[in-house]
């Protein structure tokens, strides 16, 4: 695929999708690390559901230490993994009251340094909280980039670099956002929305869906 191809899948992406962020309810940088913690083999919606609940009770370090790891536990018990989750984030909330003056830090070695939070988790507090030019590879992008043709790889990793080699400046900031919601919305899985999609011309998917045996379920 080459650049103009992808200069071209960005604009129409980006007008598709005039406003990419993340669904993860959060009002600062530590509501949203949670959040993304909580939402490894997990859902938004279900994410957003338990943080709505506990975030007016806690969403500090100081006020989740103070929950415990077992009163953390029942407002989050209803996502996948809440143990070792619950175990992590009190972890995290310690070491960040012990060096970090309890905020958020902003690069990614004292990120992945902290309990439950590794290289995808890191780069989305960084793009999203903190503007930073990352993509974090999830698999919905990791679909959508080796569907596409747009950076095809076998790894996470290899897809993740390859997007950074190649994303169009202007678009690199919200690239991340832009094509996990492309892939949760349009780009689906098990049967591709291609008749609907912005960038059906441009893809280099062989076998996209054809609209005689296309209904639009959103």
């Amino acid at each position: 695929m080459n650049a103009e191809k992808r200069r071209r899948i960005f604009e129409r992406l980006a007008a598709a999708i005039p406003e990419p962020t993340t669904e993860l309810k959060h009002s600062t940088p530590f509501e949203l690390l949670i959040a993304v913690v909580l939402s490894a083999q997990a859902t938004d919606k279900g994410v957003n559901k338990a943080t709505a609940e506990l975030f007016p009770v806690a969403n500090t370090p100081e006020t989740i230490l103070a929950l415990g790891e077992e009163g953390l536990k029942e407002y989050i018990k209803t996502i996948n993994l809440y143990p070792s989750k619950a175990k992590n984030i009190i972890g995290l909330c310690r070491l960040l009251l012990e060096k970090h003056g309890g905020q958020v830090p902003q690069t990614r070695e004292e990120l992945e340094a902290l309990p439950g939070v590794g290289r995808k988790t890191a780069n989305v507090i960084l793009n999203t909280a903190f503007g930073q030019h990352t993509i974090a590879v999830d698999t919905h992008i990791f679909r959508v980039a080796n569907r596409t043709r747009l950076a095809p790889g076998k790894t996470v990793l290899e897809v993740e670099r390859k997007l950074e080699r190649t994303v169009p400046k202007q678009y690199f900031k919200d690239a991340h956002h832009l094509l996990i919601l492309h892939g949760r919305y349009t780009c689906v899985a098990r049967k591709p929305k291609c008749p609907i999609c912005p960038i059906a011309d441009l893809c280099e998917y062989p076998d996209k869906t054809p609209p005689e045996s296309f209904s639009d379920t959103k």
